[in-house]
């Protein structure tokens, strides 16, 4: 049998860099996805990076990246950098974060937490803030105030995760005060800017930015060691509670503390930590895009409009039931993901010599793993940049090509590390939607400077500057 010999990193192709920093100068950290995406068109799926005396490969090959997704924990972990970092600036060890045993051992926990039967259970949480959510919309719409969407679904988000979650009232959609998702929102960009900084000047000559990011940290983690004092508090005065649980945090308790599952409290914190950020800015920042992809494919968004109003009628806040059967809404919170992941690009770190496609990956290499690139390519998928929620329903023969798109597109990354939070994720997103959809009339949804919304990278892919104008329904 004939054998492909494996290229090796440095005879890969790459942008030409600088004698001794490389290419670090070149990377514009809030959008690196896509000036590694448009590199990656130019020099193709498998191309090499320096930065300072770093080696990285980096991967837009679909099928390389879900093998090397697949290899985890045992072949690929997050980077050694990250985990410093994280560290650093105070961010608790979670799931997110753990490696080998510890992963598995928390992974675990994580998913008895996110059982469907137990969200089923809490799924009065998700309709007490998505009709805060509305209360919310319908006073804008009596001002006639145009809504600045993500942070406005990034409240929505914090809430139903702190709600259906812990079991805690962060009722930061009814407060303009100083709320936890003003912390949160400081982690991530800090996280990106750190991970990629030269030098580490927070520790030379701290910022206002960088005293502030640590107070914002402190305040997280104060909120996090309350919400569990609560949980085992209330597990305590309710035996019950064990067996059944009333939100994520006390089933996550009550499997931490089963014989032999080898969980403390920091690591439940950790998760409780993660819950809040992962879940916060992944899902506001993909129904942001829905609306926006929505609002710009007239079809489409009266196809859900129809949908939602058809189902719901005059019913108010949708029921579990009635969720599952909003398909079409569904498929558009698919298709935006495809076009607009909010997580385009995932570094990873080689736990042993491996290949990655025909490239040899020795120990310690960073591969940086492009999750669209394939996604929205015409050699993949037919018409593969326009937005067509329509592909995630195919029957008969179209089948086939609605099933290339799920392999491609891999919003939720792949393999056993796939994200546990996903059924929740879609949960939120439809109920948002259904909401929005049901109870008021879109009039607009724009940025200042009338361009398309612009893909801002802060370790997840924001929306720059979009607003909405809304018209309730009578």
């Amino acid at each position: 049998m004939e054998t492909t010999a494996l290229r090796h990193i440095d005879d890969l192709p790459g942008p030409r860099g600088a004698p001794l920093i490389g290419n670090l100068l070149q990377i514009d950290t809030s959008r690196m996805h896509q000036q590694l995406e448009q590199w990656c068109r130019e020099f193709g799926p498998f191309f090499k990076l320096r930065m300072g005396r770093r080696r990285l490969l980096i991967v837009g090959d679909h099928e390389a990246v879900a093998t090397t997704l697949r290899d985890r924990p045992d072949g690929f972990k997050r980077t050694t950098r990250f985990e410093a970092v994280a560290s650093e600036m105070g961010l608790k060890p979670g799931v997110f974060g753990a490696n080998g045993e510890d992963w598995r051992r928390q992974r675990r926990m994580v998913m008895a937490s996110f059982d469907p039967a137990h969200v089923r259970h809490y799924f009065p949480s998700l309709q007490k803030v998505a009709e805060r959510l509305v209360g919310r919309w319908q006073a804008a719409a009596r001002r006639g105030d145009a809504i600045d969407l993500q942070p406005d679904l990034m409240r929505y988000t914090v809430d139903t995760i702190a709600g259906l979650a812990f079991g805690a009232e962060v009722n930061t959609l009814e407060s303009d005060g100083d709320v936890i998702q003003q912390h949160l929102d400081k982690i991530f960009p800090a996280l990106v800017r750190r991970m990629l900084a030269p030098l580490p000047t927070w520790r030379l000559w701290p910022s206002r930015a960088d005293r502030e990011l640590k107070h914002g940290v402190e305040a997280v983690n104060e909120a996090v060691a309350q919400f569990i004092a609560d949980a085992r508090g209330r597990m305590a005065a309710d035996p019950a509670l064990r067996t059944h649980p009333t939100n994520l945090l006390e089933a996550m308790i009550a499997a931490a503390d089963q014989p032999g599952s080898g969980i403390n409290d920091l690591q439940v914190a950790g998760n409780v930590f993660t819950m809040l950020l992962a879940g916060e800015d992944t899902t506001a920042n993909t129904i942001a895009w829905m609306i926006d992809l929505l609002w710009r494919h007239p079809a489409a968004l009266q196809r859900a409009t129809d949908e939602v109003r058809g189902l719901l009628g005059d019913t108010g806040c949708p029921s579990f039931d009635q969720l599952a059967q909003l398909d079409y809404v569904e498929a558009c919170a698919h298709e935006t993901m495809r076009l607009k992941p909010v997580a385009p690009i995932l570094a990873l770190q080689a736990e042993r010599d491996t290949r990655v496609g025909d490239v040899q990956v020795p120990t310690g290499t960073v591969v940086i793993n492009l999750m669209r690139v394939d996604s929205v390519s015409d050699a993949h998928l037919s018409s593969a940049s326009t937005f067509e929620p329509e592909r995630w329903l195919a029957e008969g023969p179209a089948a086939a090509v609605a099933g290339n798109a799920k392999r491609i597109s891999m919003p939720f990354g792949a393999g056993p590390r796939m994200c546990p939070g996903r059924y929740l994720a879609l949960l939120e997103m439809k109920m948002a939607m259904a909401q929005l959809l049901n109870c008021f009339d879109i009039t607009s949804v724009e940025t200042p400077d009338g361009q398309p919304a612009r893909e801002h990278l802060a370790f997840t892919m924001t929306p720059v500057g979009l607003r909405m104008r809304l018209r309730a329904r009578g």
